[in-house]
């Protein structure tokens, strides 16, 4: 989106905000802020140049942004659920330059939302639904795959991937073993004969925000196996289950990767695929920021707005504010437009952030906030720019 008016004054803003979860997309956030800064603009007489991009980190809401970003729609494809049920999941595919990329948020089709309807299976949760999306990608002549794993209900390592895929999960006596974390304490070995022939030659890149290996008090199963069912005793299994596993892909593939930052993430997915297929593991932010130009779009803004529902001391540990602010030339004043603001001011400074400002009125309930959420990010935006362009007029040299 680019609204423009010939000046050689033009005010030149960058909006890469991330989605307000729950009350707003980040496109719906993004084009807010623009119409905000256009009215501004409009007011004071001054030309707008906006580039607006919508933004997320990797995890939900990522795949929305990006085909925002894209001006695309997203496809749609038959998977099952973190359970087996039938279901419904979307991915997109994008060319540039010769190269056709997809696009995958895992928990299209392993996500914990989808499942919270019965009683959550943190044994048997499994991945396979992930592989229809990833079929999907290469029909569509997908030549790398950008794989978002945040909000997963599984603790299966990738395993049910495979089995989509093609692979064959063995236990000792030749059978395929179950669905599931819980059935990698069955797994004597991995036949990869029957593997989609696409597939090896494909390029894997995971989107991870999160830095966990995959076992042990700060594993997948310890720490994130609560929040999907598993209470004190399936996490022990699942932490075995799953170290199992890895001792099999360690076996067959001469390479352990067990201890590797990021393993334990969206219940050890990115194991699998790092062991057999070397897939690349970075950053979402950082990810999704290459995908869309975010480091051209701001080099060229002499202002940069970003946002997202709540910001706090998590915001500044690799979510999408901190990745903007990280990206964008340190001249650059970057403002925050939140929900909620709940970091100081030296914080803030600490960062690298010019200011924050809420959307809020004053004490307000969520149900509030998010009923008029475009609204309020519109006026705030509006309200923002109106006072950085006073600033920049009083420092105009005079005639």
């Amino acid at each position: 989106m680019s609204l423009t008016r010939t000046s050689s004054s033009a005010l030149r803003v960058a909006v890469i905000p991330d989605s307000f979860k729950g009350s707003a997309t980040a496109g719906a956030v993004a084009r807010a802020m623009a119409e905000g800064v256009e009215r501004a603009c409009a007011s004071a007489r001054v030309s707008a140049r906006s580039a607006v991009v919508p933004f997320a980190d990797g995890g939900e809401g990522t795949l929305d942004a990006i085909c925002s970003a894209w001006g695309i729609e997203p496809q749609r494809v038959a998977v099952t659920d973190a359970l087996g049920r039938p279901a419904e999941g979307r991915y997109a595919v994008h060319t540039v330059e010769g190269r056709t990329t997809g696009v995958i948020e895992a928990a299209e089709a392993n996500g914990l939302p989808a499942v919270s309807d019965v009683p959550l299976q943190p044994q048997r949760a499994t991945t396979y639904g992930v592989g229809a999306l990833v079929t999907a990608a290469l029909d569509a002549g997908c030549e790398e795959v950008l794989l978002c794993i945040g909000g997963s209900a599984t603790t299966d390592g990738g395993a049910g991937l495979l089995q989509a895929l093609g692979a064959r999960l063995l236990d000792s006596s030749g059978a395929q073993i179950g669905p599931g974390g819980g059935a990698l304490a069955d797994l004597s070995h991995i036949d990869t004969e029957g593997l989609d022939p696409r597939v090896p030659g494909l390029r894997w890149r995971i989107a991870c925000d999160v830095t966990n290996p995959l076992l042990g008090p700060e594993g997948a199963a310890a720490v994130f196996g609560p929040q999907k069912g598993a209470d004190p005793q399936d996490v022990i299994e699942l932490d075995a289950a799953l170290g199992h596993f890895a001792d099999v892909l360690a076996a067959q593939t001469g390479q352990d990767v067990r201890e590797t930052p990021g393993m334990g993430a969206a219940g050890g997915l990115p194991m699998a695929l790092v062991s057999l297929f070397d897939a690349e593991i970075a950053p979402g932010g950082e990810l999704v920021a290459e995908v869309l130009g975010v480091q051209q779009v701001v080099a060229e803004a002499e202002i940069v707005l970003t946002g997202e529902g709540r910001l706090d001391s998590q915001s500044l540990g690799g979510k999408v504010v901190d990745t903007v602010r990280r990206l964008t030339p340190d001249q650059t004043p970057v403002f925050v437009l939140a929900g909620s603001v709940e970091i100081s001011a030296a914080e803030l400074d600490a960062a690298g952030l010019s200011a924050a400002l809420s959307i809020a009125r004053g004490p307000e309930t969520l149900n509030q906030l998010s009923a008029e959420a475009e609204t309020r990010v519109s006026c705030a935006a509006e309200q923002l720019i109106r006072i950085y362009l006073s600033g920049r007029a009083a420092h105009r040299p005079s005639a």
